[in-house]
């Protein structure tokens, strides 16, 4: 979702707790991504956002810059391809590939439907083939392509998690994270607000099981943000829990940005509630544990083209677990510039302790 500057059960199959292949795999490849930032980003050791969150550095190299033509900004995803490298996903139906060390736009591909026209992307996972799969939230869907752009397969969505009339989703408030969960098999979509009959502030999850070459629908889940924010994206963590984020805008005051720690392990599978109340009996939320409040970071020098609460605050948007650390997780954020002058495309290497 772009947030301008101005307003615009079951638990889980034993198999989400089998060897992590495929996310293992992609930690492995990142580890050098995390060695080095780019030569101007800013660096300082020991910088707590919060006891379990530092900072090392940020990096503008970025902002309002261009590739090939192409407008570099916009992101909404970022994932680690297989090489190590970064796939980046602009809402704008551009997908990069950035250099695993500088930041450097190595490659663009552009997105389309399958009429031609352009997608409001929002999340991306690169399979273990190497696939993409990329989820729009404007029907919403998600959507298989291959390293060059083309469709390959479109996973199925529930009815109700369609935007109206088709379903009960609002327009711009629906598939925002997507995440592969460790194994390899369930694929998770959040929602990033509310549906129409559910309570505000209580979103959707949907996953897919793998069956062979194809996802097909499987088990959902309910999730309570803060009041008045959204959930732009979700990544899994080893374990099986997730790295959620959630953000909000407030005009003349800036953004919201916090980073929970959720575990749907124990949560209900909510097919078959129609309206979710966030009191209803019998049905367990997901449960979700604070790790930091952006807003805590120390600021690193960075300075901010709006009204923003710390300037290091952006429209934060995309995240992606790119390697270990003692102790911990490496974690990138991206914000979202919409192209727009009073916005940054600034990334954010975070080191995040899950336990």
């Amino acid at each position: 979702m772009r947030l301008r500057r101005h307003p615009r059960n079951p638990r889980i199959p034993r198999h989400l707790r089998t060897v992590l292949t495929t996310l293992t795999a992609g930690l492995a490849a990142a580890t050098c991504l995390t060695a080095a930032g780019p030569a101007n980003a800013n660096s300082q050791s020991g910088n707590a956002c919060s006891p379990t969150v530092s900072i090392d550095r940020f990096s503008d190299a970025l902002d309002k810059t261009t590739y090939d033509g192409t407008f570099v900004g916009n992101f909404s995803a970022l994932a680690v391809d297989r090489n190590g490298d970064l796939a980046a996903l602009s809402d704008r139906s551009s997908l990069f590939t950035l250099d695993r060390r500088t930041l450097t736009p190595k490659s663009v591909v552009p997105l389309a439907d399958e009429t031609g026209a352009a997608l409001d992307s929002e999340g991306l996972v690169v399979d273990r083939d190497g696939t993409r799969l990329v989820s729009s939230e404007t029907e919403p869907s998600v959507r298989r392509y291959s390293r060059d752009g083309r469709i390959l397969d479109r996973l199925p969505v529930p009815a109700a998690l369609q935007v109206a009339p088709a379903g009960r989703a609002t327009a711009n408030q629906t598939f925002e994270g997507l995440t592969l969960l460790p194994g390899g098999r369930t694929l998770l979509a959040g929602m990033e607000y509310a549906i129409s009959g559910d309570a505000t502030g209580i979103v959707r999850w949907q996953t897919w099981e793998r069956r062979g070459t194809h996802f097909v629908l499987g088990a959902q889940y309910a999730y309570r943000t803060d009041t008045g924010l959204g959930v732009p994206e979700v990544a899994a963590t080893p374990d099986g829990r997730l790295l959620v984020l959630e953000r909000g805008f407030t005009a003349g005051v800036g953004n919201t940005v916090r980073l929970y720690l959720a575990d749907p392990r124990r949560a209900t599978d909510t097919r078959g509630v129609e309206n979710l109340t966030g009191q209803d009996s019998g049905v367990r939320l997901v449960r979700k544990t604070l790790l930091a409040d952006i807003v805590n970071c120390p600021s690193l020098g960075a300075t901010a083209k709006q009204p923003q609460p710390n300037p290091l605050l952006d429209n934060i948007e995309g995240m992606v677990v790119t390697g270990r650390t003692h102790g911990g997780l490496r974690v990138l954020l991206v914000s979202d510039d919409n192209q727009n002058a009073a916005q940054t495309t600034r990334f954010y290497f975070l080191k995040v302790r899950t336990s």
